[in-house]
């Protein structure tokens, strides 16, 4: 199964019953890691557990794939980047392919940068401004 650029997470539940509903349950780690945010809309697609077992089944790099996917930068990469947030410690932060956040220090909220990726771990990676671009370029 081919997953799109944008989906912003992935991550497995339980479909409950409560009050005359049915929920899904999003990992908290959804929102600390910035993936997603509270009180926002977002379309969601349900995939059967079948498919998922079928697949997981079919090679371990298939496994490997949908369980823990390749962050989709890496280290000495160079990319242009908009600053969408900043973060606790006051660096930059930027979202990439599938919400991916890269934390680029010494950036301003809305800025657009040119990075050189320093650091990559399976959740976040680090960047270093190499070009700041102008406001309205």
């Amino acid at each position: 199964m081919e997953l799109s650029d944008d989906v912003l997470c992935l991550f497995s539940g339980v479909l409950d019953q409560r009050n005359g509903s049915y929920v899904i349950e999003v990992p908290e780690r959804e929102l600390t890691l910035g993936t997603l945010e509270s009180d926002t809309a977002y379309g969601v697609a349900v995939i059967s557990q079948e498919t998922i077992s079928v697949r997981k089944t079919d090679t371990t790099k298939s496994t490997q794939q949908h369980e823990d996917p390749e962050p989709p930068v890496a280290e000495g990469e160079h990319r242009t980047v908009d600053i969408s947030d900043i973060g606790d410690q006051g660096d930059g932060i930027a979202r990439v392919e599938r919400g991916y956040v890269v934390i680029v220090p010494d950036t301003e909220l809305n800025e657009r940068v040119e990075i050189e990726i320093t650091d990559v771990t399976q959740t976040v990676a680090f960047g270093e401004v190499i070009e700041r671009e102008e406001y309205y370029q």
